[in-house]
């Protein structure tokens, strides 16, 4: 009775037969059959990589796709064809390895990763013994190519196929420090349009044929009859040149109100670019180390000396990112950055800004829906602006029945502001008028409770909290989740007495 034989996944490298580890050249002399792929032209780049490290009598098999490119009449289409022939393929190494025969497919790279090898080992690897020979990468193989590090230290590395979607290349290249993108050829306008609208273009370089003499390398935007075997690499931040485009600008950035997850990824990109960081201590704390990154943080109460600092700090040729909590337009640096940017000295300077989730929309999400209609945010600081129009507002937005954020609502040296406003506001507002008092949102510190206007402990509230002060349409209702709030989108024709208890 034969004993089954072995399958062995054996990388065979990204092209250079000298990059075949010792193991992988000892395990294709020693077997009975050597399996390997190929297109209907019949060429097998794998197996010619192995040629030199098989020996006489091996039985091959030369397994060839019924369809790449090209179109098939197959019944179940492309894939209907695909899977027929994986089924035939790993039936025709079934047999040698139920006679007792050690079998090696030979896969380009290495074997698990972006293999056809995988579609063999899902099928076999249930019913025979099976060892894994790890191949050179082609990532690693374009790496050396470069002559550049992928990665340093606690950057991310994403490996991205070049047939997803071209929105989401861009989402994902901008979500990440240093990339890849495989599998080219027809995808390639696509990946070059994800990599534009992701602002990776200036950055990525293009490898062809990597450790092979027909290797090129090249800047993504001068690749031209582009071939599958070939990727694009988007360095690093650490391996970057400073200013990739040439010319100094500003970036005005929003973190979100607090949690990591609310930075979008366009805000990440920039943040990862940046030679420079300026911004609010705590704020600029938020941001994870860089190598090479410049951070210059400031009191809180600076805006303008700040601005000024950035713009000097372009007109020197660096990136900055000046770095806002919430959206940078929303009671934060974009003003500043664009007031002081319009002086002469500094108009040349380019200035662009973008948004992040406010501490507004954060604080209602946990709560259900308080800003669902028409709705003002107002600060009741009264650093750069005199209370009596801070008050007038106020009175403006509760006679007009407008639900209010209240951004701004005390801190050490102004504890009677919310009294004054709650107050100013139960002359317009019923005293059962739901208050949101949301405080440290996306942190670990996070409290959101929900009070009447009533109810309104003014010495309660600190310089951590968002209070959201509903009109007379907003509701708390249970729902299977718990309470909720909300504040209706459809409002009566006859407006109700906005004093009425």
């Amino acid at each position: 009775m034969n004993t089954a034989g072995k399958l062995w996944g054996v990388g065979v490298g990204p092209g250079d037969p000298e990059l075949l580890t010792v193991k992988a050249a000892r395990v294709i002399g020693a077997a009975d059959v050597v399996a390997f792929h190929s297109a209907q032209h019949g060429r097998s780049i794998s197996r010619g990589l192995a040629s030199g490290y098989m020996r006489d009598g091996q039985i091959e098999e030369h397994l060839v796709y019924p369809v790449t490119t090209e179109t098939t009449s197959h019944p179940g289409g492309y894939q209907g064809a695909i899977d027929e022939f994986y089924e035939s393929a790993a039936a025709r190494l079934a047999a040698h390895l139920d006679a007792g025969r050690s079998v090696v497919l030979l896969a380009e790279g290495d074997p698990l990763f972006y293999s056809s090898y995988m579609h063999m080992h899902k099928r076999l690897a249930d019913r025979f013994e099976v060892e894994i020979v790890p191949g050179v990468t082609s990532v690693s193989a374009a790496s050396a190519a470069l002559a550049t590090p992928l990665v340093e230290r606690d950057e991310v590395f994403t490996v991205l196929p070049g047939t997803l979607p071209a929105d989401e290349l861009a989402r994902r290249l901008r979500g990440t420090d240093a990339a890849v993108i495989m599998k080219l050829g027809r995808t390639y306008p696509t990946v070059l349009e994800a990599l534009e609208r992701s602002g990776r273009l200036t950055e990525a370089r293009y490898v062809e044929r990597a450790s092979t003499p027909e290797q090129r390398v090249l800047d993504a935007s001068d690749a031209d009859n582009v071939p599958y075997f070939s990727m694009i690499v988007v360095p690093s931040p650490s391996n970057r040149s400073e200013t990739p485009s040439g010319t100094g600008e500003v970036v005005v950035v929003g973190l979100g109100p607090g949690d990591d997850a609310w930075t979008t990824d366009e805000v990440r990109a920039e943040l990862a670019a940046a030679t420079d960081l300026v911004g609010y201590v705590t704020y600029v704390d938020r941001v994870p180390q860089r190598p090479g990154q410049i951070r210059h943080s400031s009191d809180n109460k600076v805006e303008s000396e700040r601005a000024a600092f950035a713009l000097d700090l372009a007109k020197q040729g660096r990136r900055v990112a000046v770095v806002s909590s919430g959206d940078p337009g929303v009671f934060a640096m974009a003003t500043a950055v664009i007031e002081v940017a319009a002086e002469e000295q500094w108009n040349s300077v380019p200035v662009r800004v973008m948004p992040g989730m406010t501490a507004a929309n954060a604080v209602a999400s946990r709560v259900g829906a308080p800003l669902g209609h028409d709705y003002a945010v107002v600060s009741l600081s009264d650093r750069l602006k005199p209370w009596d129009v801070v008050a007038s507002r106020l009175a403006a937005v509760a006679g007009a029945d407008m639900a209010i954020a209240i951004y701004n609502p005390a801190s050490k040296s102004r504890t009677w502001q919310v009294g004054a406003m709650k107050e100013l506001l139960l002359e317009h507002r019923s005293p059962q008028t739901p208050v949101v008092i949301g405080r440290a949102v996306g942190s670990a510190d996070e409290s959101v409770r929900t009070v009447t206007l009533g109810e309104l402990d003014p010495e309660s509230i600190d310089m951590r909290c968002l209070l959201i002060v509903g009109s007379s349409m907003t509701t708390v209702v249970d729902t299977g989740s718990g309470p909720k709030v909300f504040t209706s989108r459809r409002y009566p024709s006859k407006v109700p007495s906005s004093a009425s208890g």
